[in-house]
């Protein structure tokens, strides 16, 4: 059933709402922004963040999660609102209300063919294009985001495989801080926090010695959560 609007709300001049979507990939040793190329105005073939309106019937989080779903075809990944932005003239064609969200998925698990569809690259997050509006804005502070919850939370396993090497996980740290890592100590912090599990397999793709697959520990990080355990990854 449609709600009647009150009087007093009828008064005031809507609003449109849109939410914006940073997505993070990790390809190569590269921390990646996936972004889309424009194909209406304002802003017709620049770059932007993948984006919708939020409509009606549905609440903002599901909002994220469309979108996020229409680019890459995936879900259940990790995605966390980030900040709303409401400067006066940040879109040009209206008066636009932006909650911007940020997620981090595989690339390898997302579908290819409906990126290429909607138009959309991967860039390194250290070579960005012009983008439109505030959303250079909204991917710098998703990276400085990432980077502070990456030092005591595990978020940064879920741009990674399932199995991955403890070379593998410090490149990725690294490329999510921009800067190298001492070799010794992350792996020591990382064994000693308990939330990776060894593997008998090994990757030999970089040496003839190679180096032992891990799998994420979840039970550890629960209990290690619920005990109130700080952890650090470097």
């Amino acid at each position: 059933m449609q709600k009647s609007t009150p009087p007093f709300y009828r008064q005031e001049t809507p609003i449109l709402i849109a939410v914006d979507c940073v997505i993070f990939g990790y390809h190569e040793g590269q921390l990646n922004i996936l972004l889309v190329k424009r194909d209406f105005e304002p802003g017709l073939g620049q770059w932007s963040l993948m984006g919708g309106f939020l409509k009606s019937n549905e609440a903002l989080d599901l909002a994220a999660q469309r979108i996020l779903n229409q680019l890459t075809g995936l879900t259940n990944v990790y995605l966390e609102q980030l900040h709303a932005y409401g400067d006066l003239q940040r879109d040009t064609a209206a008066r636009v209300l932006s909650v911007a969200y940020y997620a981090l998925i595989n690339v390898k698990n997302s579908n290819e063919q409906l990126t290429q569809t909607q138009h959309a690259e991967w860039f390194p997050i250290n070579n960005i294009p012009e983008l439109i509006f505030d959303h250079r804005e909204m991917c710098d502070k998703a990276w400085k985001r990432l980077q502070r919850k990456s030092l005591s939370q595990p978020i940064g396993f879920e741009l990674l495989p399932t199995r991955f090497t403890i070379p593998q996980l410090q490149q990725l740290y690294e490329a999510i801080h921009n800067e190298t890592l001492d070799k010794r100590n992350f792996r020591k912090n990382i064994l000693l926090s308990g939330l990776i599990t060894k593997l008998e397999e090994k990757n030999k793709e970089g040496s003839k010695k190679g180096a032992f697959y891990y799998l994420f520990n979840t039970e550890k990080y629960a209990e290690l959560t619920e005990s109130g355990t700080s952890i650090q990854f470097k």
